[in-house]
């Protein structure tokens, strides 16, 4: 059975999305992108364009399963704080469209990805481009780091499978 995932890495600025569809030992990109919002927009016009774009996103695609990245800041927190204002609403579009959820750590998905927990950005972006037989690896940033999140749900669903079938 083919489950249709969406990824979510959240941001005021960009939000990477991507959809995948994954069964078994075969993942397909379907699309992957990025909802910008301008810098000049007050927030709650940012937030509201994000909730707007994300809507129909999810609306097209239909997803059975969804992931976004958890928080994680280590000195900005001004940059911390916008960025849980975008995850509140990528949530809350979640739950409106009836989606169950994960949220995984940037270690969760550098390990699920790349087998290595430290892994840097190029790392992660070349190891998407390699589970996918992709051409060109995916940009920008925000988008690559989408598509990890959904393939960390996905490689997160297959092990719960296995678990389930092995009992």
């Amino acid at each position: 059975m083919t489950t249709r995932i969406i990824g979510i890495d959240p941001g005021t600025a960009t939000t990477g999305y991507s959809i995948i569809d994954h069964c078994k030992d075969q993942t397909v990109l379907l699309e992957y992108g990025c909802i910008r919002t301008a810098a000049g927009l007050p927030k709650n016009i940012r937030l509201q364009q994000i909730a707007e774009d994300l809507t129909t996103i999810i609306k097209k695609w239909q997803p059975q399963a969804a992931a976004v990245e958890k928080l994680f800041f280590q000195k900005n927190v001004k940059t911390a704080i916008s960025v849980a204002e975008a995850r509140g609403v990528v949530i809350q579009k979640f739950t409106e469209n009836n989606l169950s959820f994960d949220e995984f750590t940037p270690l969760e998905i550098k390990l699920a990805v790349c087998g290595y927990g430290k892994a840097d950005k190029k790392m992660v972006q070349q190891m998407v481009k390699m589970i996918l037989k992709m051409k060109v690896i995916p940009k920008p940033d925000d988008a690559a780091d989408a598509i990890a999140v959904a393939l960390c749900l996905a490689n997160s669903l297959a092990f719960k499978k296995s678990l389930a079938t092995s009992k």
